[in-house]
Parts: structure tokens; C-alpha cells; sequence
């Protein structure tokens, strides 16, 4: 019998039952983790994404409720609303049941268990998750799945977004275009407590001077000549969820003491009204500008940037990860082999050292629109370095020598590039460039790198 699709995630603290399922899951679903401890949900449902959640419902954790399992099952509803759950109980308790089903379980399982029936089970909750729930719940169209990697970077990164989802602090993000603010974004949107409420993306840079009340605040009928009907502007959509700023360094000076006035009141009066009206939003911003000197130069407003820049965190552009560069193209490779029904599977060694030499400019942008293109384009399973149709070598053109550059911008040149080469690894750098480390602090200092 063919395996059922469906991604199964375990929480049970007993490692007997976990060492149990490990082998009896495998065999009937195409995807099982099994985790000890509930402590450990919340990445888990943000990185494996599971369809059915079977959950222990007596865990030995110091909430000391004797509800351990209903309190967990609130806490995946709440931010997997479309997950299944089914309840593992060694007790054959039906008021315990009939609580659990009341808020949102699928059904619950009594320990020692029939296989059968536990597989019965799971397969019919996975089939129960309406087709509009699965699309829901996955990544949208226009955008990518957060790419951790195993780099230093990276693993700060995570770590902090780990810390702050569950807050409502403002977070900047930071970056050259290209790296994944908006993904980045969406993904403390999606770990946070605001998840089932909307996130509400705005491109502030392409807002329009007299456009700019009106989107952001709403307007009503008749506030100005083409104001048929009231409008509902973005800080009401995203009421109780989030509001994603993209590009908030490109909004003009005289315009932001608008912003900052509606962030610090927490309301906003839409366009010809009179009527203040309370808005509950998290703020995430971005920008691949310099906002601090921007702040010394006087083009943002100093108390809008401190406003907005709670929490900061900063992409690193992806030449300065290049380990990351292969597992990334195998997700897009993955990706759109499926979207566009190519049997492509994977790429030569060769295509593998052309794309991690390669500059990218655009970032995972770029790269993503690369490996699309050949995808499409392919005629075999596995991409070559001509399906790539990339220039060789061209890290190593983009930071060649013009003959109009200073011997400040050479220099600078030179140590950018090695830090891409070498991912940051400060002792290569400065010995690829024989300076010291002392020099080479003293250098990134001076070139702000």
C-alpha cells in the first residue's frame, strides 16, 4: 500500500513510545519527526510544517495543570489553526476527550494503542484538512521559505527571531535587496501570537506623495474628487496582526512625522474624517539603506528611527554565505520542477562551483530567477553549467580594478570581496590580504563593512 503524504509530527516525553512510533509511523507516511518535549512546538510546526500533530496528553513539565495536553493543543491552534491534532492519552479519560475535541482536536487515541486504528486515525485526520486549509498554510506564491543555513550569520539571526516572535516589539530588518526582509518578516509574523490575524505588506517606496495618507490611513467618501466610498487604509487591515513597511527609508521627510505620529498614538483619522481610531498592530520595517547616516544627514527622522528599531536584525548578502548558495538552489531546483512538471532533480558539480563563484548582485533574487529560467529551459534531470547561462569568474569581474578608482576604492574593493570569499572569516581575510587582524579591524572600521 502506498504511503500516505501526509507529514506527521509526535510529542511524546516517553522514550519507548517514541522509539515505538519511529518504526511504525515510517512505514505508513511519507514524513514523521517525533520530539520529546512540547517546549519544542512552535519551531517545529514553523519548520516542519506538519499535517497532523498526534499529541501526548500528559506531559511531566512544570505547568502543573494536569491539562498539559489541552494546554498545548491551544497553543497549536492558535498558531497552526488548520493543523490537525490528535490526542494521545494513557488514560481513557472522555471528559478529557470531549474538552480537547471541543477545542479543535480531531479525535484522541487511548494508550497502549491498536497500530490499525492509530493509523486509521491520523490518515482520516490528514483527510480532513480541507484543500483551502493546506493552501493556507503554505508558503505564498510570490514569496520564498526562510533558508536558515548552518552559518554563523544565519544561526544569530534565527536565534534572535526565535527570541522576539512572541513580542511585540518593532523590528527592523535590514538589508541589500534581494536577501529576504519580506520573508524574514513574514516569518516572525508567522511564529508570533498575532499569526491567524493578517500581516499587511506595504511597498512604502512606491507610494505616491498624495497617495500616501490616504493607503496608509483610509479615506472616507468625498475626502477628495475621486472618493466614491470609504476606504479602509493598511493600518486598519492589519488591526490586531502585522504591518510590514518595506522600503520605509525611501518615504520623504515631511511625511514621516505622519507615520511616526500614528505608530506613537497607536491610532490613525482617515482622510476628510475627524474620528481617531485605535489601531493594535506590530510593526516590522525594512530597507537596504543606511538609516542611521541617513539620520546624521538629516533625511529620517531620528525619533521615527529609534521608533521603529526595537529589534534590528541585518540579512547578510548572500556572496558573504556562500554555503548557503547550493542548498538554496535545490529548494528552487525542487520548487519549480514541480510547478512546471520538469523531471530535474539536482545539479552537476560544475553548475555547484559556477553558482557559488558567482556575485549575485540581486541576491537570492537573482538566484532564484536563474535556476526558474532553468528549469524551464531544461532538457535533461540534472542543470550543467550551460543551462545556468551565467558568466564565469564574474565575482571576480565585479570587483576588477577600474582605471578611475582611487587607491581608497581599490582597497576597499579588495577587502569586500574577501570577506565574500571567505564568509566573514576575519584570520583568512587578513591573511589572503597579508595585513593583521589589528589592520584589518581598523579597515572594516573605516569602509563601515
Amino acid at each position: 500500500m502506498a504511503k500516505s503524504k501526509a507529514k506527521i509530527l509526535v510529542v511524546d516525553d516517553n522514550n519507548g513510545i517514541r522509539a515505538a512510533l519511529g518504526l511504525l509511523l515510517p512505514m505508513h507516511f511519507a514524513q514523521v519527526e517525533l520530539i520529546p518535549s512540547p517546549k519544542e512546538l512552535v519551531s517545529r510546526l514553523a519548520d516542519f510544517r506538519p499535517d497532523v500533530v498526534l499529541l501526548d496528553m500528559n506531559f511531566h513539565t512544570d505547568i502543573n495543570t494536569g491539562n498539559e495536553g489541552l494546554y498545548w493543543l491551544s497553543e497549536i491552534k492558535k498558531r497552526s489553526a488548520d493543523v490537525e491534532v490528535v490526542l494521545f492519552t494513557a488514560y481513557a479519560d472522555i471528559q478529557l476527550a470531549v474538552e480537547g475535541m471541543k477545542r479543535g482536536a480531531f479525535d484522541f487515541i487511548v494508550k497502549p494503542w491498536d497500530n490499525e486504528k492509530l493509523i486509521e486515525i491520523l490518515k482520516a485526520a490528514y483527510s480532513n484538512r480541507s484543500k483551502e486549509a493546506r493552501d493556507a498554510s503554505a508558503v505564498p506564491a510570490s514569496s520564498i521559505k526562510m533558508h536558515w543555513g548552518k552559518g554563523a550569520q544565519m544561526t544569530a539571526i534565527y536565534k534572535t527571531v526565535e527570541k522576539i516572535s512572541m513580542t511585540d516589539a518593532s523590528v527592523l530588518v535590514t538589508g541589500e535587496n534581494g536577501t529576504g526582509k519580506d520573508v524574514l518578516a513574514g516569518e516572525i509574523h508567522r511564529r508570533s501570537e498575532r499569526a491567524l490575524k493578517p500581516m499587511v505588506c506595504v511597498d512604502a517606496g512606491a507610494l505616491t506623495e498624495t497617495l500616501f495618507e490616504s493607503e496608509l490611513f483610509g479615506h472616507v467618501k468625498g475626502a477628495f474628487t475621486d472618493a466614491h466610498a470609504d476606504h479602509i487604509g493598511k493600518f486598519e487591515q492589519a488591526n490586531g496582526g502585522t504591518l510590514f513597511l518595506d522600503e520605509i527609508g525611501n518615504i520623504p521627510l515631511h511625511l514621516q512625522a505622519k507615520l511616526l505620529r500614528a505608530i506613537q498614538n497607536k491610532t490613525i483619522t482617515r482622510v476628510g474624517d475627524t474620528k481617531a481610531i485605535p489601531v493594535d498592530i506590530r510593526l516590522i520595517c525594512a530597507t537596504n539603506k543606511n538609516l542611521e547616516q541617513m539620520v546624521k544627514d538629516g533625511e529620517f527622522r531620528e525619533d521615527l528611527y529609534y521608533r521603529i528599531n526595537t529589534m534590528h536584525l541585518h540579512l547578510p548578502a548572500l556572496r558573504e554565505r556562500t554555503d548557503e548558495i547550493v542548498p538554496l538552489a535545490n529548494m528552487f531546483i525542487e520548487k519549480y520542477a514541480e510547478k512546471y512538471r520538469r523531471q530535474v532533480s539536482g545539479l552537476t558539480p560544475e553548475a555547484e562551483e559556477l553558482l557559488k563563484g558567482q556575485y549575485w548582485s540581486g541576491n537570492i533574487r537573482e538566484l532564484q530567477n536563474c535556476i526558474e529560467k532553468a528549469v524551464i529551459l531544461s532538457d535533461g534531470n540534472i542543470l550543467g553549467i550551460n543551462d545556468l547561462e551565467l558568466q564565469q569568474n564574474k565575482a571576480a569581474e565585479s570587483v576588477a580594478v577600474s582605471a578611475v578608482d582611487t587607491l581608497e576604492e581599490t582597497e576597499e574593493k579588495a577587502i569586500r570581496a574577501a570577506m565574500a570569499r571567505f564568509g566573514g572569516n576575519l584570520s583568512m581575510v587578513a591573511k589572503s590580504l597579508n595585513i593583521s587582524r589589528p589592520t584589518l579591524y581598523a579597515k572594516l572600521k573605516k569602509y563601515n563593512i
